[in-house]
């Protein structure tokens, strides 16, 4: 039988009630404004991060602020068995789960691929690669009654540039995955989707651009010029990651959104 939307009132399609999700790389930026967003719409949410203090501070101040069940767990993205546990424990303790945001990554380090070690890629791609793989993986197993996986690519997923090529090749590969494993998981009724971020003024960037701060090069400007006069900021995302994981988006896998300010299309 065909679900029929339609019938349903708007209220009803935001909301997340009775649903538990699973953000990786909570603890901040994009994730932790991710958590808000999910457990705002009544979602009941692991907040899963390498940062295990982080993680924790982030689900009490959600928790407090939005009365949902929120707690934390340390995750190495990178570590099957901890993608595996994290997975479980929201099974486990908020009854299921039916949201998992694959938003743990590496942030890219500028500098000319000639430079770049194998140590680094190999990690780069291990994280950003290899753990949204495991982690949407380990999800759709335990998605028994359907779900939906978000994947954070980035606007480098459809575009190069210059000075991080390890990191172009990471989101190309998410952009790839996303689309592959919606073929896959659809007859689970688990949607695949994926959000790529523009230009986006979190802490983690701010520390990886203070080297080209350093060196002289003015990155607020460069980072506002998007064709809405700014950059992002961590809701701008985490507003479209909840409309993705909504059913708001029922009839929506196997897409990348791209929420840019316009940055793509000049």
């Amino acid at each position: 039988m065909i679900d029929d939307h339609s019938r349903r009132d708007l209220g009803d399609l935001w909301s997340l009630n009775g649903r538990g999700a699973v953000v990786t790389g909570g603890a901040a930026g994009i994730g932790a404004a991710t958590v808000r967003r999910l457990a705002e719409a009544g979602a009941d949410v692991v907040v899963a991060d390498i940062d295990e203090s982080g993680a924790a501070r982030t689900a009490v101040e959600v928790a407090g602020a939005t009365g949902r069940t929120v707690i934390s767990t340390r995750l190495d993205i990178a570590d099957t068995a901890s993608v595996v546990a994290a997975a479980e424990l929201c099974r486990d303790r908020l009854g299921g789960l039916d949201i998992w945001v694959n938003n743990a990554g590496i942030y890219p380090t500028t500098g000319p691929a000639l430079d770049a070690a194998d140590d680094f890629i190999d990690r780069l791609l291990e994280v950003n690669v290899r753990g949204s793989y495991a982690g949407a993986r380990e999800a759709a197993r335990r998605m028994s009654n359907g779900g939906v996986i978000v994947n954070l690519a980035s606007t480098t997923g459809f575009r190069a540039a210059p000075g991080i090529s390890a990191y172009v090749i990471s989101k190309h590969a998410v952009v790839g995955l996303t689309k592959s494993l919606a073929l896959e998981f659809g007859p689970r009724d688990v949607r695949v989707v994926g959000v790529a971020p523009g230009p986006i003024d979190t802490p983690g960037v701010q520390e990886q651009m203070a080297p080209l701060k350093a060196a002289g090069l003015d990155v607020a400007k460069r980072m506002s010029q998007t064709l809405l006069g700014r950059a992002g900021t961590a809701d701008d995302i985490a507003r479209v990651i909840l409309f993705l994981a909504s059913d708001m988006a029922a009839w929506i896998t196997g897409e990348v959104v791209v929420a840019d300010a316009g940055s793509l299309a000049g």
